[in-house]
């Protein structure tokens, strides 16, 4: 099917993972996206990002290839997308500079993922703007028509390497821990499982892998990259709190919810007083003491209680 923008799709009637496409390797991607930049004038040079330019991320089928287009202008490739048809048969596409009340950008980008596995995550980035993309250290120089890029440093992980909190920031990210898990308290006493959940695993959550993030970086002098959303937490931390980490994933159940809230008040606990420790910051004990002594009443709390 084509979609409003003249964009192909595979056809929706059928189920696309059992059609019989072979995935398309590395090699024939990599040559496909080089061959569209060489006979498309408006395209000047091609930059890898991402962990297809990481020497040290772990290789997979699920690997992004990640983009960058140097280009004259970007109008006339937005303008009329049927472009994009080159790369293979979609399987959705996403343009988040295009989406709700995303601010304007000079750049552009293309979320593609292909039916045969294949993603690229292909971003439109003026010519004349290009200095700008040099801070990201993961950065392979593909193609360059007119030698209009200085070369770029070996790729490495530096930009991605955590950075030592500010006091504010630790005392921040201690307050805000403990004063949102009274909310989680909150929401399991009401039965509220809905607003519980969220509260506990975006919210708190948020402040706990950022404790974890920094009580890595104390552990690694800084050096490692910890991945989005914390997905090499595993290689950093020691077998108990990772075990602790597991806990705090609970199902719908109430009682698990209950112990999943302590479980991250225990490791978050023990990650901010190591983070303390080595940069002289002061752990809030009270607040700790306080909040942690509230949710045990909480939890024993019977539901018809009129007061704590």
């Amino acid at each position: 099917m084509t979609d409003a923008n003249g964009i192909r799709y595979v056809n929706e009637s059928v189920n696309a993972w059992s059609l019989p496409l072979d995935m398309r390797s590395a090699q024939e991607m990599f040559a496909l996206l080089l061959e569209t930049a060489r006979y498309d004038e408006r395209i000047r040079a091609v930059i890898l990002n991402g962990s297809r330019a990481n020497p040290h991320a772990p290789r997979d089928l699920f690997q992004d290839f990640d983009i960058v287009y140097a280009v004259t202008e970007v109008a006339s490739f937005v303008e009329n997308p049927q472009w994009l048809e080159r790369f293979g048969e979609l399987m959705i596409l996403q343009t988040p500079d295009a989406m709700g009340a995303a601010p304007p950008r000079d750049s552009f980008a293309y979320l593609m993922q292909f039916i045969d596995g294949n993603r690229i995550d292909l971003t439109l980035h003026p010519v004349a703007k290009l200095e700008t993309l040099r801070a990201d250290s993961l950065s392979v120089l593909l193609l360059d028509k007119d030698g209009i890029l200085a070369p770029f440093p070996p790729p490495n992980e530096s930009a991605y390497f955590p950075k030592p909190p500010m006091a504010k920031e630790f005392a921040d990210c201690c307050n805000e821990f403990w004063w949102m898990s009274v909310y989680v308290a909150k929401g399991l006493w009401r039965a509220q499982m809905v607003y519980a959940k969220y509260t506990l695993d975006t919210i708190v959550r948020a402040e706990l892998a950022k404790m974890l993030t920094w009580r890595i970086g104390v552990r690694t002098q800084f050096s490692k990259n910890v991945g989005a959303f914390g997905k090499y937490f595993q290689n950093y931390l020691d077998a108990r709190e990772w075990e602790l980490l597991l806990q705090t994933y609970a199902d719908a159940d109430y009682e698990n919810t209950w112990r999943a809230l302590f479980a991250m008040g225990e490791l978050f606990r023990q990650s901010a007083r190591a983070v303390a420790a080595q940069f002289d910051f002061e752990y809030p004990q009270r607040d700790d003491e306080r909040v942690s002594a509230h949710l045990e009443r909480v939890r024993r709390l019977p539901h018809t209680a009129q007061e704590l």
